[in-house]
């Protein structure tokens, strides 16, 4: 990970750090993201810049204002590239339109791009290039990127004109930390590489951002180039705002990153249509399999952990895992809704923990819940579908992989296609019959959770709680929508029948047993 020069950006003195953050930064490395600099240093309103450059695009040509001599201006058509030469701190202020255009700065400093209402089309390459100093382009830092009005940037097809000791990696592309704010609007429109990428971390605090991704994975000279609507190399942060992906083409994904993902807040909606990129001649890319040249369309996919404490995460991938950590997952609140039609809804390489918040994982073609470490239940509402046998609800290699686990702690869980053998229940879990299409409603002491069981879902139906019963049919009324509909939460049911549940142990096979498991009754429940 690179070293971040944070010294540079001049603070506001105005402004005073928490006790309690001044001594974490003091303990932590400068080379490590840490908390003080995520929340505290990506926030520009905590900053003073030196200058405001104003750059409008008319047409086919841009006129840039406001410059010293510590920036030296180049323009060719609408295209413009800066380079700061000096020490200042600038704020580029974007307005106007071109649909042959782009700005390309070259600093050692921050800065900061107010996007105010401008559209910026390049057909030759990135929108927006920001990299380091011409002398090490690769070393670069913090970019504020602030939304004022509707803005929309598109990338080019073909990126024809990029140096060779540079990276431009997307229509918005910065080489360091991409803090994006401010309560306007920005679509980025890509059908040449990604739609945001930087080499460093991503940090959305807030404003609306759209990605429609049609690029597609290509080989070219024996490498393979992997497209995403949003990439970061390091970190991806959501603390609040509205996100929203789209990726079609072949073996592109959603969001993704090389570390690891904290999603605290805001609204993030990922949709993955396109196909897997790879030939059955080099080992394909169905479900769970991988080739030296092959590139899956998941939806959300990180090396490192993807934690989940907050707001509202919906995904859906056509043809691989809706949301996959080669690590570990860990979800403590929020409402998170991840669909796949072709692999596991939620998969991780490591442990998966839920302690809180409301998680639906949901497959049409394999498990909903699927860890290659443990797999611990603590708290929070699960709702977790699988397919037919012999794939799970809930996923573990209990007795295949040496030290893994499966345990059930606590929290309301729904599972239609069971649990994996060998797990430890340590709160009362039922099974039960069920019917592909009805509407069903678990009491779990006095809330109500209802969902309609899918078809194609394999068996048995297993619900655990505190103190549960199911109905099936009846009349809902009130309630609040979950998890991207999946969960109604709350609903008042009328009428409706009372479903047996007989006493379960683990594994995917067998049913409810007429006469089993605790009686109807319970709030909210009408007859």
């Amino acid at each position: 990970m690179q070293q971040r020069n944070i010294t540079l950006i001049q603070m506001k003195k105005t402004v005073l750090l928490p006790l309690t953050a001044i001594l974490l930064l003091a303990a932590c490395g400068r080379d490590e993201i840490t908390t003080v600099e995520a929340y505290y240093f990506d926030n520009v309103d905590n900053v003073t810049f030196d200058r405001t450059v104003t750059i409008t695009y008319s047409s086919a040509t841009a006129t840039v204002d406001g410059t010293s001599s510590d920036q030296s201006v180049s323009t060719s058509g609408a295209g413009v590239t800066i380079t700061n030469l000096g020490s200042e701190v600038v704020k580029y202020v974007l307005s106007g339109s071109t649909t042959a255009g782009y700005l390309k700065i070259y600093s050692a400093q921050a800065q900061a791009i107010v996007l105010n209402g401008v559209s910026i089309a390049n057909p030759a390459g990135a929108a927006i290039n920001v990299q380091g100093p011409a002398d090490d382009p690769s070393s670069g830092e913090r970019l504020f990127l602030v939304l004022s009005g509707a803005s929309t940037l598109a990338d080019g097809s073909t990126y024809s004109a990029t140096p060779e000791d540079e990276d431009e990696k997307a229509a918005l592309f910065a080489e360091g930390v991409i803090a994006i704010s401010g309560s306007g609007s920005l679509t980025v429109n890509a059908s040449g590489k990604s739609g945001i990428a930087s080499d460093d971390y991503v940090h959305l605090n807030e404003g609306t951002v759209t990605v429609n991704s049609t690029a597609s994975t290509s080989v070219s000279n024996g490498d393979t180039l992997k497209i995403a609507g949003i990439k970061s190399k390091d970190d991806f942060v959501v603390d609040g705002g509205t996100l929203v992906v789209s990726a079609s083409g072949t073996g592109a994904k959603g969001i993704s990153g090389d570390s690891a993902a904290h999603f605290n807040g805001g609204s993030v909606t990922v949709t993955v249509t396109g196909s897997n990129f790879g030939s059955s001649t080099s080992g394909g890319m169905g479900p769970g399999n991988s080739s030296s040249n092959g590139v899956a369309a998941k939806g959300v996919k990180f090396d490192g952990d993807i934690t989940i404490s907050g707001g509202t995460l919906t995904v859906s991938a056509a043809n691989h895992e809706g949301i996959e950590s080669k690590t570990n997952i860990t979800v403590g609140g929020g409402q998170t809704y991840s669909y796949s039609g072709a692999d596991d809804a939620v998969n991780a390489s490591g442990d998966i923990t839920i302690g809180g918040g409301y998680l639906a994982a949901i497959s049409t073609a394999n498990d909903g819940l699927d860890a290659n470490g443990s797999l611990y239940l603590k708290g929070g509402v699960l709702y977790a579908v699988g397919a037919t046998s012999p794939e799970e609800a809930i996923d573990v290699n209990i007795g295949e992989t040496s030290g893994v686990e499966l345990v059930l702690d606590g929290g309301t869980i729904i599972a239609i296609g069971g649990l994996s053998s060998g797990a430890e229940l340590n709160q009362s879990c039922y099974s039960a019959s069920y019917t592909s299409g009805t509407v069903y409603t678990l009491l779990d002491g006095s809330t109500t959770y209802s969902f309609t069981a899918p078809a194609g879902a394999g068996s048995p139906l297993v619900v655990s709680g505190t103190a549960v019963s199911l109905y099936s049919g009846g009349t809902l009324s009130g309630g609040t929508a979950c998890c991207n509909n999946a969960l109604t939460i709350g609903a008042t049911l009328s009428g409706g029948s009372s479903v047996s549940l007989s006493a379960y142990s683990g594994g995917n096979s067998g049913g409810g047993n007429p006469g089993g498991g605790p009686g109807g009754g319970g709030h909210h429940i009408s007859h």
